[in-house]
């Protein structure tokens, strides 16, 4: 089950969500979150994945990759927001949690 993390930008100070731990939607909708998050270059990348493996694989390929993609997807994201530039930005335990389970170093001067 994902777990959220609240994310702001260090310069605009946009805020988003980060996530990290299994991705429910992403099993069941594939690259569909990847829209709804605005993470366009990873939908396309997806769905060209998923494309050609059902294309391959009869769609068998297509539902395995969903189903391993889903494990990986929420800590590929908000991991790429850290690497944008975005801080977390909520509790000290969920910060603390959150820092673990992806591998966040915490920032110099936080």
């Amino acid at each position: 089950m994902a777990t959220m993390v609240m994310m702001r930008h260090k310069d605009t100070g946009l805020i988003k969500k980060g996530f990290y731990g299994f991705s429910w939607t992403t099993l069941f909708f594939g690259v569909l979150p990847a829209l709804f998050r605005r993470d366009f270059v990873t939908l396309l990348g997806g769905f060209a994945v998923m494309f050609i493996l059902g294309i391959l694989t009869v769609g068998v390929g297509s539902v395995v990759a969903m189903m391993v993609w889903a494990f990986f997807y929420n800590k590929y994201y908000t991991r790429k927001l850290v690497e944008d530039g975005y801080l977390f930005d909520d509790s000290e335990n969920v910060v603390t949690e959150a820092r673990l389970r992806l591998g966040v170093a915490p920032a110099h001067g936080l």
